[in-house]
């Protein structure tokens, strides 16, 4: 599975807000300038995350963006699906026994049980790296 601009670029982006942001709202040409991010494409990563509730933002003259809760509770896959959606390499990864599949030939399919695989290990690992340990990683 590869990530699109969005998921990598807003997830730096949300990790130097995060950084940054510790005591005071982040602009984002601070952020345009660390990240080297357009301004234009870091207002819809930052639109997507605040639609998604992972950050807010504050008017005025000292105004920015912050997140919306500590770090410690959010993860790289709540970032990630923010920005990217589901993070499936293949649209049957994602199916349960709840679920019906678009593929013709789902019932015979053997190679599904890879695509779970795969998608199970891809959002277990995202979901278990916190905003957190990377503040205090880029700290050191």
């Amino acid at each position: 599975m590869k990530l699109s601009t969005k998921g990598r670029y807003g997830l730096r982006a949300f990790i130097d807000l995060a950084v940054c942001g510790e005591t005071q709202p982040v602009s984002l040409n601070s952020i345009a300038e660390r990240q080297e991010i357009s301004i234009s494409y870091l207002e819809q990563l930052m639109a997507k995350l605040k639609k998604a509730g992972l950050v807010k933002s504050v008017r005025g003259v000292h105004g920015g963006y912050i997140i919306a809760k500590p770090a410690d509770e959010i993860s790289v896959g709540e970032v990630l699906r923010a920005l990217e959606g589901d993070l499936i390499p293949v649209e049957c990864a994602g199916i349960d026994d709840k679920q019906k599949t678009h593929c013709t030939s789902s019932s015979q399919c053997v190679s599904k049980i890879v695509w779970k695989r795969i998608n199970d290990s891809i959002n277990d690992t995202v979901d278990s790296i916190f905003i957190g340990e990377l503040v205090k990683e880029s700290k050191r």
